[in-house]
């Protein structure tokens, strides 16, 4: 099984920690290490206490992110071998060129490709900040087509679509040699898988899906890159996997049922939903992360919503058990097509203990699916 894997840092301060985490992944024989790229997290501030989980008990808010670009810069001298990536960002805020001069500058700093993961972005980091949602994907699309020019032009390029003019744009700044980032889309629906398939060298959906799921959406990434003429081979089958594990699998089962866990829930689109016969708390037809605007919900609308998840619902999707039965499970999508996992640590939600017996489980985890 040709398998790599990576991690999930995260993007939040302090500083000190995101440092000591990639040095711990580095230490540990990761591939890649990731980080974010958000205005806001999805945790609701009316419920960020010490009931929803452990975190909350120092204070400080959910919504403290560093910038992205500033903070792979400030870790790529100490990244080594590790692949550096964001896991992603979106043509909203920023426009594209300046998108690809980031990814370019980076490959400079680094002794790998970064990863330039992207997508058609969330609701939370555009709305609350005047800046229009419509069309997502379309606005992808071209911002695709932009940031590969830019990774390989030289002097003027013309562009003319609907959300970018640019009659004599120039980017003459190269990547470093044989580091050229590689444009990874977070995709799920056809439309996106299908967009993965014309322009991506990666894919990166973030939603739990059963590896039966996983093939079916990955024959669509390969049927667009036949179509768009390009190897479909060239094309690494990823996923951000949340994991819930623990010493036994009876405790990884009893965690499904804490309400920070349940939340994650809320995270998915009611289409997810729907194939479990279920109906989203936040409404039919909710998106879930793309919809949600964490400080627009009140406290009660949350905790209901919360109380309405059942645990079997996430243990369905949900990669959770001891290490042996995560690391099953992982080998399942493997089987499916994966091919680069990024291990997220969810059960570190719960408890203290929790958090510290997931992170020394990591290591292990990555041994287990690579020499598997």
């Amino acid at each position: 099984m040709d398998l790599s894997v990576g991690v999930g840092i995260g993007s939040g301060p302090p500083l000190g920690r995101l440092k000591g985490a990639l040095r711990a992944a580095r230490v540990a024989g990761f591939d890649s290490a990731w980080v974010v790229d958000h205005f806001l997290g999805f945790f609701p501030d009316a419920i960020w206490d010490k009931r929803f989980t452990w975190l909350a008990g120092d204070g400080g808010s959910p919504h403290a992110y560093f910038d992205h670009q500033t903070l792979l810069g400030a870790l790529a001298s100490k990244a080594g071998n590790l692949q550096l990536a964001v896991g992603v960002t979106e043509p909203v805020r920023r426009h594209p060129v300046l998108i690809a001069q980031a990814a370019m500058t980076l490959s400079h700093l680094t002794t790998r490709p970064p990863i330039l993961g992207i997508g058609a972005g969330e609701r939370e980091n555009t709305e609350p900040f005047g800046l229009s949602f419509e069309r997502p994907v379309a606005r992808l699309e071209e911002a695709l087509r932009i940031i590969r020019t830019c990774f390989s032009s030289a002097g003027p390029f013309e562009f003319h679509g609907e959300f970018w003019d640019m009659p004599d744009a120039v980017m003459d700044l190269a990547p470093a040699p044989g580091r050229t980032p590689e444009l990874w889309v977070a995709a799920h629906g056809p439309r996106m898988l299908g967009l993965t398939g014309a322009h991506g060298d990666g894919w990166y959906p973030t939603h739990p899906m059963h590896p039966a799921e996983y093939a079916e959406s990955l024959a669509v990434i390969t049927a667009a890159a036949t179509r768009a003429g390009r190897d479909p081979n060239a094309i690494t089958p990823g996923a951000q996997v949340s994991i819930v594990v623990a010493k036994t699998e009876a405790r990884a089962r009893a965690m499904l049922s804490h309400p920070s866990l349940r939340f994650l829930a809320l995270l998915l689109p009611d289409s997810v939903w729907q194939a479990e016969g279920r109906r989203h708390p936040l409404g039919d037809g909710h998106r879930g992360m793309v919809d949600l605007v964490p400080h627009r919900l009140d406290a009660d609308e949350v905790w209901e919503a919360i109380e309405a998840v059942e645990p079997d619902l996430l243990a369905e999707r949900i990669v959770w058990g001891d290490r042996r039965r995560v690391v099953g499970a992982i080998r399942d999508l493997a089987d499916a097509g994966l091919r680069h996992v990024v291990l997220q640590p969810a059960s570190g939600l719960v408890s203290r203990s929790d958090a510290l017996y997931a992170l020394r489980s990591l290591p292990a985890i990555r041994s287990d699916l690579v020499g598997g």
